[in-house]
């Protein structure tokens, strides 16, 4: 049986961890989106450099087989560098996933991962997107998470009408992009 003075011992040890901020909680973006094709597709326009380049940023190259590296390069429409990040594809599992791990870009991104999860529901591929492991939830995470809400509208319109919206043609949403 635990003691009273157990319990009382292991609550303030827990209050002595979350005080120092020695107990490490990693922050995720997440969202949901339906996209009225096969699933196929979907994976397709994930997966391949072609597609990337036509609903997230236009300047793609890499190697898109598992352990390969893709580089994503984001400029203004003047032309002004804005942001370049590297993937490592850590899985691809047609039809059903597809996963990168953040090697180079942002501080903040490095080492998270971006994770799309696919399922058919009605007559819709759904994406479960992730952009995981986020060390602490900052500004740029915001900003970030409503870009990624932005990339996947696009996504959607690539696939459904063959003409998505990549950087720099995408939505500006505030004075970082």
């Amino acid at each position: 049986m635990i003691s009273l003075n157990s319990i009382n011992i292991f609550r303030d040890y827990l209050k002595h961890i979350h005080n120092n901020k020695t107990l490490t909680t990693m922050v995720d973006i997440i969202h949901r989106i339906g996209i009225k094709s096969p699933a196929d597709q979907v994976y397709k326009a994930l997966s391949t450099i072609e597609c990337l380049s036509n609903w997230w940023t236009e300047e793609v190259e890499g190697n898109e087989q598992i352990g390969g590296k893709i580089e994503f390069t984001f400029y203004s429409k003047a032309g002004e560098l804005k942001g370049k990040m590297a993937m490592e594809v850590q899985e691809l599992n047609p039809q059903k996933d597809v996963r990168w791990r953040c090697t180079d870009g942002p501080p903040e991104w490095i080492g998270t991962d971006i994770t799309c999860e696919l399922s058919r529901q009605d007559d819709q591929t759904i994406i479960i997107f992730g952009h995981r492991n986020w060390r602490e939830a900052v500004e740029f995470m915001a900003h970030c998470s409503m870009k990624w809400a932005v990339f996947l509208l696009s996504l959607r319109e690539y696939v459904e009408t063959g003409k998505g919206k990549p950087s720099p043609h995408d939505l500006k949403i505030d004075n970082w992009n």
